[in-house]
């Protein structure tokens, strides 16, 4: 492939694909997944010291990070979920602040950016379960988390296989190009799932609320 034909090729995929949009979604979601761990952290040393404590997320009886932080679920091992974010999300800052500045990562190093990106959405589809299906109740700091995990997920996987650090067999080219080029329909329809999950579980507190 000629210099010119990469270059077209690039300038075809979204902009959200580029290395400086990618790398500015990194910084926000780890932005994002900092404040949220770091407030929760506040809060379950609040809880611990007095179990009494009422979190100010504690905005009705779905959303109520206090009785989401007392579960078993809450934890990985014994440690808090809130430390494996404090840990985590600083890591996409610093990466997504190298790439703005010029650094660029090899194959292998996306490769297993990508493992560890499937193993956050493995997070997510484990905690979104037990919070609606199990516990019956809902961490708001929890849940922006996972709208902010899911976009990284989803255009972790796309950057990969646009540069084809992950690729896929010729036959799959066609249904590769689609979900490039269908990048952000195909977020918003898993967001309207997880909405829709939602509201059907604990339509008996929001169907009122909305006046049906």
């Amino acid at each position: 492939m000629s210099a010119k034909t990469k270059i077209k090729k690039a300038q075809e995929l979204p902009k959200i694909l580029s290395t400086k949009w990618f790398s500015i979604l990194l910084i926000i979601v780890g932005v994002v997944g900092v404040i949220a761990s770091t407030q929760l952290t506040i809060d379950k040393i609040h809880v611990l010291k007095d179990p009494n404590f009422d979190p100010a997320c504690n905005i009705n009886p779905i959303f109520s990070c206090g009785s989401v932080m007392k579960t078993k679920q809450a934890e990985i091992a014994g440690v808090p979920n809130t430390l494996i974010g404090l840990v985590t999300f600083p890591v996409l800052i610093t990466i997504g602040t190298a790439m703005l500045f010029g650094a660029r990562m090899n194959r292998k190093f996306w490769q297993l950016f990508q493992l560890g990106a499937l193993g956050g959405l493995g997070m997510v589809i484990y905690l979104f379960f037990q919070g609606v299906y199990r516990i019956n109740a809902l961490c708001i700091y929890c849940v922006a988390t996972w709208v902010a995990i899911l976009p990284l997920v989803w255009y972790t996987t796309l950057f990969n296989l646009a540069r084809e650090n992950i690729v896929l067999p010729k036959k799959y080219q066609t249904a590769k190009n689609w979900v490039i080029n269908h990048h952000g329909d195909v977020l918003i329809v898993v967001y309207i799932v997880m909405l829709a999950a939602i509201l059907e579980h604990f339509w008996y507190f929001f169907g009122p609320q909305l006046g049906f």
